[in-house]
Order: structure tokens, then sequence, then C-alpha cells
């Protein structure tokens, strides 16, 4: 019998990769800079969680997120993507699709946002389904993921 999408999905896995490819001219940018960290965990519940930040990343001079300026934020939450909630898969369409109860971007709470989904040498790739504007250009994301035991070997 046949693993379905849900099934290969399940565990933890590190990022390895991240960038945003324009629709008009395939130019790649690295919104995260070229060595982003982050994770997404799928759990068997039906539940995921993501977290992807710029490694490059300051801190804040307080020791205590409360005492940041408004400038340590902006900079901060520029650098950094944080949402989770339920997930459901399409084995058809080789599908995931990520409905965000919380996010750090608060104009995605509540949304669900599609994901393509392909697996190469034990690799996960995830690219946006839909383009979307960045930085006043129409592109998409592409995302590569490793199980977080490959860290550890």
């Amino acid at each position: 019998m046949k693993k379905t999408l849900f099934k290969k999905l399940i565990g933890s896995w590190a990022l390895v990769k991240l960038i945003e490819v324009a629709v008009v001219d395939g130019a790649i940018s690295y919104p995260m800079g070229k060595k982003p960290k982050g994770l997404i965990i799928y759990n068997d519940d039906g539940y995921m969680s993501a977290q992807i930040m710029d490694p490059n990343r300051k801190n804040f001079n307080k020791e205590h997120w409360t005492g940041a300026t408004p400038e340590e934020y902006t900079h901060e939450g520029s650098t950094y993507l944080a949402y989770s909630g339920p997930f459901y898969t399409d084995d058809d369409k080789e599908t995931v699709s990520h409905c965000m109860y919380v996010s750090l971007f608060p104009n995605w709470t509540g949304q669900t946002q599609s994901r393509l989904v392909y697996f190469k040498d034990g690799l996960l790739h995830l690219a946006s389904g839909k383009p979307f504007m960045a930085d006043g250009r129409l592109v998409t994301h592409k995302l590569i993921w490793e199980t977080v035991e490959s860290l550890n070997s």
C-alpha cells in the first residue's frame, strides 16, 4: 500500500533553503538570507508549526523583549516568520494546506495557504502554489527541508 502524503510529512524538518522566484524573469532572491534557519513540524494529530528566520538577526538592547524599541521590533519582525494550525493534504493534487490558527504576521491569521509538495533525495520540497507580491514583484516561494535527524548526523 502506498504511503499517503499526510504520513510522509509527519515529523520535524529543518530548513535547508528558502528562495523567492520572480514570476516575470525568474530572478532569485533570498528573503531570509542565503543560509536561513527554520523548523516545520507536522504532527499526526493534523497540526503543524513553522518557524523561519534570518540567522543574522541582532539582539535587542534590553534583556527582555518588552523593552525593545519600535525600530528593533520592526527589524526583527521582518526577519522572522511563524505560524501554526491544522494542516490537510491532497494526494491527487500533491499539496498540503496550512490553516493559520496563529501567525506572527496578523494578516495570515485565519487564512489557509496551499503548498505544492514533492520529495527528492530524502528532502521535502514545498512551493507556494499561488504567486504573491513581495517588494513590488510577483513571486513564488520555494523551500527545501531535511529531517532533523540529518542535523545530528
